[in-house]
């Protein structure tokens, strides 16, 4: 990634700060998805 690729990231959170909001809230959300997968193991019984 180039730093023109960079500042043009910042460039438009800049410009569009919701944006920045919705990336943050999606981020913390698929964070959370792993621990919920990972956590939901159940115990099966053998025969």
């Amino acid at each position: 990634m180039s730093d023109n690729d960079t500042n043009a990231v910042a460039q438009y959170l800049a410009d569009h700060p919701r944006a920045m909001g919705v990336l943050f809230t999606a981020l913390l959300l698929l964070s959370q998805a792993g621990s919920v997968a990972a956590g939901n193991h159940v115990g099966i019984s053998g025969p």
